[in-house]
């Protein structure tokens, strides 16, 4: 990512985190931050249209360590499925990796979202109380499946208006953006002829309206993911 986007993200993310900043205050800069990243991901789709070798389509495994390891997979798998990426989940001996396809340029995208939205996820886990006679650990679930669907939904309608902007301005992206998720779904069947869809979770908590609430208000800047490891979340 371009440094001056970075820098601009970045500074969103430190202004949404601080202690004196008001709700409403952290909802517009997070807003802004999600903005700057959509419009980053459509100007480098219309380059990428006439200079292929600029962002090629490639692949990448993050490690996925336990506690709340199939969860943190959800997160990942509902940022990876709004920015225009997919993502496989494999079980290994110490919990699950998830294999990621998608252009470069989206690829990191995602780990830029992704490593920011996990430990926002585990300060908002850490405040929010479990409530009486409830399981600790099915409540955080319940909470984590809400934070990752609202962040889904925020991140899909950044990205729509970040299309409807540059349409506007007389760009073919809607073409451009089919294309490119053919040449991604392309390249997974290429390497997982026989894909299967994994089954519903079934959740018993109650957390998943306070974890959509999280959702909403997270920012959706971030620092940087190092391949092949996520940042902690604890139990």
């Amino acid at each position: 990512m371009s440094d001056v986007i970075l820098a601009k993200v970045r500074k969103l993310l430190a202004k949404a985190e601080d202690p004196a900043c008001t709700v409403a205050e952290a909802e517009a800069f997070t807003a802004k931050a999600a903005e700057l990243i959509a419009k980053y991901g459509v100007d480098r789709a219309l380059l990428a249209a006439r200079d292929p070798a600029t962002d090629p389509v490639g692949d990448r495994v993050i490690e996925l360590l336990p506690p709340y390891a199939l969860d943190k997979a959800g997160l990942l798998a509902a940022v990876a499925d709004a920015l225009r990426c997919r993502s496989v989940r494999r079980r290994d001996t110490r919990g699950f990796t998830m294999h990621l396809f998608g252009f470069a340029s989206d690829l990191e995208r995602v780990e830029l979202l992704f490593t920011s939205l996990l430990v926002q996820a585990a300060y908002g886990l850490a405040a929010t109380p479990v409530p009486p006679h409830q399981h600790p650990a099915a409540f955080r679930r319940s909470w984590l499946a809400g934070f990752a669907a609202a962040v889904a939904v925020r991140l899909r309608q950044a990205e729509s208006a970040a299309a409807t902007e540059s349409a506007a301005a007389g760009h073919s992206v809607a073409l451009v953006l089919a294309d490119r998720s053919g040449h991604v779904e392309r390249r997974i069947a290429e390497v997982y002829p026989r894909l299967r869809t994994a089954g519903p979770r079934r959740l018993a908590g109650s957390g998943m309206s306070q974890g959509a609430a999280a959702g909403r208000r997270a920012d959706l800047g971030g620092t940087g993911l190092r391949p092949g490891r996520t940042a902690p979340l604890g139990a």
